[in-house]
Order: structure tokens, then C-alpha cells, then sequence
């Protein structure tokens, strides 16, 4: 576990000695009520204050909402996802493909990522996510960890937690991810938020690896990166509590349907199709329904592969 780095001027500092660049990529669907405070204090913060960030880009995934508006007059660089990329080569929904295609519209050698549906936070979200990078040539990607909280407001103004006793968030974490790489890849247990959103990798490391094309992209990467580099290229930083609007629990079970595929094609075991169908029994007004919600689980090839990738951006 490594320590969240707090001189982040000086960090900016051995980031230029070093002659590296960083960008930050916010995916974002319908996140208008948040998303621009978040790009606000990155940029002021991040980038204004300090050069730390080159760049922060927001990759809108189809948002119906005013998100690419809001998310442009706090300061970011705005991409609808589904129109940058590899030429004739048809969108898809979902985080892992905003994330993908962000990879041909960003310079930095160093990549941070950063929900755009953040609560309780603070921008040592990026800079301590980055601190590892930047300090050694032998990490390549460093997961966020933190106290997840299970609802918003359990941090109060003076930034202690008022959690009620027991209180968690991640249930797709505990009840799919964390048995799932304790099975499967059992050193990789270590990690204590495999799917958190808060993390960053190089460039050229994400470059070479598929990326699922929805909520899978982080299990995905996290695995592919420890078989090729081990796991002594990946870091994990504390950056405290963190809060982020939830979903319901039929959004959860799609959601675990991408991460265990993503797992399950690491295994040698992909699926042969690139949409399954998940059924599922949901109850309103004393009435249990049968819904079936057809699932991607398809896979971008790497970015490096790619005329696109290479062009000047």
C-alpha cells in the first residue's frame, strides 16, 4: 500500500524534470449535476495551480443531459465518444469504450481516470493515483483505494466520516469481483478496490491490452496487466473516503455480468457473442416480473493496433 503523496507542487515539479505528460480522463453519461464542479477543481487544482494535468478531457458517452455543456464551462476539453476513434468503426455504449477511445484523443505519457458522479472527494483523487508513476519506472498502473461509503453525507463538512457502523459501498466489488480474482488470481486479492474508477496507467501499457467495452474495463486491465508485468508493477494508494451516486440493484446485476466477462475471457473462456441476455426476477407493487436485459460483453483490440492511434493528436 503506498501513501498518497501530498506536496503536489513538487510532484508537478519531478513530473516536468522527468519531461513527462499527464492527462486526465473524466467518462461521463448524464452527470450535468456533478461533473463540472469535479472538472473545475481538477483544473484548478491540477492544472492551473501547479502544471500537474496537460490536459483534462471529458468523453461523453451519449448523455442526454447538458453533461458536454457543463463539463466545457468548467474547462474541460469535451469528446463525444462514439464520434472519435478508428475510422468505420461503429460506436458502442459504455464506460470501457468512452475509456478506449479516449486513448486517441489524449498526448499524455500518463493517464489518470476520474468518475464524473463523485461526492466526497478531493483532486489527491489524481495526483495520488499518479505520485507512484512519476516517482518510479517500474510501476505501470495504480489502483485508488478508499473507504467506499454507502450513502452521500457520510463525511461531514470537517471531513470525518459518520458512516453508520458497517457501512460499505461496492457490492458488485464484494459480492462478484473479489471472489472472482481470490478464485482465480489469488495474489491479485491484494487489491482492495480491483474495480474502483479511480486509477491510472501508461500509456503504452493500455495501449497494448483489449479493453471491454462497458463496466468490465477495469477488471479487464488490472488482469491483463498483472499477467504481462506482474504484480510488482502495480500500486495501490489510500486516498481516503469516497462518495458517488448509486445505482439500483438491477443496474448492478448487468454491471457484474461485464466484469465477470471480462474475468471469464482472461480465463480463456470468452463468450462467442458480443451481447447475452441476463434475466432477471424484479418485484414492484407486490408484482415479480421477469426481465431480460440484453448485456454487452465485447472487446475493443488494442488501441495500439490501430493506423488512428499513431496520428498526431
Amino acid at each position: 500500500m503506498g501513501e498518497m503523496t501530498t506536496d503536489v507542487a513538487a510532484l508537478a515539479r519531478l513530473k516536468r524534470d522527468r519531461g513527462l505528460t499527464i492527462s486526465c480522463v473524466i467518462p461521463a453519461r448524464n452527470e450535468a449535476p456533478t461533473v463540472g464542479g469535479i472538472v473545475a477543481r481538477v483544473r484548478a487544482e491540477l492544472v492551473d495551480a501547479v502544471g500537474l494535468l496537460d490536459e483534462v478531457v471529458v468523453m461523453d458517452s451519449d448523455s442526454t443531459d447538458d453533461t458536454a455543456a457543463v463539463a466545457a464551462r468548467a474547462g474541460a476539453v469535451v469528446h463525444r465518444a462514439g464520434e472519435v476513434g478508428p475510422v468505420g468503426l461503429g460506436p458502442a455504449p459504455g464506460k470501457g469504450e468512452a475509456l478506449w477511445r479516449s486513448q486517441f484523443v489524449t498526448r499524455g505519457d500518463l493517464v489518470a481516470f476520474l468518475d464524473a458522479d463523485l461526492t466526497v472527494w478531493g483532486t489527491h483523487f489524481v495526483s495520488g493515483v499518479l505520485a507512484p508513476m512519476i516517482t518510479s519506472d517500474d510501476i505501470v498502473l495504480v489502483k485508488g483505494d478508499y473507504e467506499r461509503l454507502a450513502a452521500d453525507g457520510d463525511i461531514d463538512g470537517n471531513g470525518e466520516s459518520h458512516a453508520p457502523a458497517g457501512a460499505q459501498g461496492g457490492r458488485v466489488t464484494e459480492l462478484m469481483a473479489r471472489p472472482a480474482l481470490n478464485l482465480w488470481w489469488p495474489e491479485l486479492a491484494a487489491i482492495r478496490q480491483p474495480l474502483g474508477g479511480e486509477w491510472a496507467v501508461r500509456r503504452d501499457v493500455l495501449a497494448q491490452v483489449s479493453v471491454p467495452t462497458g463496466y468490465g474495463i477495469e477488471m479487464a486491465v488490472l488482469i491483463d496487466v498483472y499477467t504481462r508485468h506482474g504484480l510488482g508493477a502495480i500500486a495501490q494508494v489510500d486516498l481516503g473516503a469516497r462518495g458517488h451516486t448509486h445505482q439500483d440493484l438491477a443496474a448492478l446485476g448487468a454491471m457484474a455480468v461485464e466484469v465477470l466477462a471480462a474475468a471469464d475471457a482472461r480465463r480463456g473462456r470468452a463468450s462467442a457473442a458480443s451481447v447475452v441476455p441476463l434475466t432477471q426476477y424484479l418485484g414492484r407493487g407486490g408484482e415479480v416480473r421477469e426481465v431480460v436485459t440484453p448485456v454487452r460483453v465485447g472487446e475493443r483490440p488494442p488501441a495500439a493496433t490501430f493506423a488512428e492511434y499513431g496520428a498526431p493528436r
